[in-house]
């Protein structure tokens, strides 16, 4: 089926078996500057041309007055909580502009919330007391202590770069809200054994998603995060230098030549890629879920990203794996509160109960900060994962990927 000739701002086409998708999608000035709306799927209008059309020309419209209101107090401080919020989002010298895609959309969220909830406040009127009362009420009474906690780092860190934007007054309440000692969320202690993850692989290929059953493994197995595994979507305009363009957005992650012909997998995470530039060097000799995974993947099929969405043939959108997750782990009879995310925390367990010890678990982890020739650095961090997974594979049956 030819592409459909309809023309609207912000209307892209994508390919789908049996026909085409429909999606508006906001311009990259608004994805960079944090607009609360991705993209939107209209596929349902497809055909009802004129349905359409009106549908992406209203969203462009409020898209544009969005806009608008950014620019029009853009970089404007006025002695508020909202204008500093404002401030800390629209400034081009902001860190919020460094945030990694899976870091900015809660981050977009939350400074919405808080606009909304003390934009009117000043801040010369605000003590620690006050922020101590509203962090019991955003937690629930405790009962989401997450809320509360990403609420209060998001607050200071607008204060915080307030004040290197020159707001003195913005420095009294940063300094007296770092003084509280209010409780945050547990640290997360689930994890999943081999056994488990061998159940979430064999769900994954039962749902007809095989591309989810190798990214499991390879999350297990090499202890990588999981948006270095699945990649992330950036916005055009995004510094990052990536190898896949999609329309309004751009794509980096792990791909297949990553791996050499040697079976070791050399990747930098994109966690230290703008700082330490530590890489992780990983002998896939010794992660038989992995190798498992990737026998069934065709040699003429190993090109470009590592893990594509079967049904879109572009690497998965966090919403959409995060998503099947829980239809894959309902499936596996997985504990409902285990994240797909809690693969990496799993994998350094289980090597540190079999054994491994701590320094080798941060160079596969990526954590190593060491300054010695490439050469010696290499070797070690190899040495480092041989050891690491030889621990993990100790405590395995057979039946679980491990050695006989």
């Amino acid at each position: 089926m030819d592409r459909p000739q309809i023309k609207a701002p912000g209307l892209k086409f994508r390919p789908r078996s049996g026909g085409w998708a429909a999606y508006w999608l906001p311009s990259p000035e608004a994805q960079r500057r944090g607009y609360p709306s991705a993209s939107v799927p209209l596929s349902h209008l497809i055909t009802a041309p004129e349905l359409l059309i009106d549908a992406c020309q209203r969203l462009q419209t409020d898209m544009l007055a969005w806009l608008d209101g950014l620019r029009r107090t853009r970089n404007t401080y006025d002695g508020t909580l909202g204008s500093a919020l404002r401030v800390y989002q629209l400034h081009p010298e902001s860190p919020f502009h460094e945030l990694k895609p899976g870091t900015r959309h809660p981050y977009v969220t939350y400074l919405r919330l808080l606009d909304r909830e003390l934009g009117d406040i000043r801040v010369e009127g605000v003590t620690a007391l006050h922020v101590k009362r509203w962090h019991h009420g955003w937690t629930g009474d405790g009962a989401r202590p997450a809320a509360g906690h990403m609420r209060l780092a998001i607050l200071k860190a607008a204060l915080t770069f307030c004040v290197v934007a020159g707001h003195r007054e913005c420095r009294i309440l940063r300094d007296d809200i770092r003084e509280l000692r209010l409780p945050g969320p547990r640290a997360r202690t689930l994890v999943a054994n081999a056994e488990q993850v061998r159940r979430a692989i064999t769900a994954a290929h039962a749902l007809k998603r095989p591309s989810l059953a190798l990214a499991y493994a390879v999350q297990f197995e090499t202890a990588l995060r999981q948006w270095d595994v699945t990649g992330q979507w950036y916005p055009l305009g995004d510094a990052t230098l990536c190898s896949l363009v999609d329309g309004d957005r751009k794509w980096a992650g792990l791909e297949w030549r990553h791996i050499g012909e040697d079976g070791l997998l050399r990747y930098t995470p994109s966690k230290t890629r703008g700082s330490s530039g530590a890489e992780v060097l990983i002998d896939l000799s010794l992660c038989p879920m992995v190798l498992q995974e990737i026998a069934r993947v065709p040699i003429e099929a190993r090109t470009g990203p590592l893990i594509v969405c079967e049904r879109t043939r572009l690497p998965w959108l966090d919403v959409d794996f995060r998503r099947t997750w829980r239809r894959v782990r309902e499936v596996a009879g997985l504990p409902p509160e285990l994240w797909s995310r809690d693969l990496r925390a799993s994998a350094i367990t289980e090597g540190r109960r079999g054994g491994a010890i701590n320094d080798d678990a941060a160079k596969v982890a990526g954590h190593t900060n060491s300054r010695i020739t490439a050469e010696v650095y290499d070797r070690e961090r190899l040495e480092a994962h041989r050891r690491f997974a030889t621990a993990r594979l100790g405590r395995r049956s057979p039946d679980a990927g491990g050695t006989a």
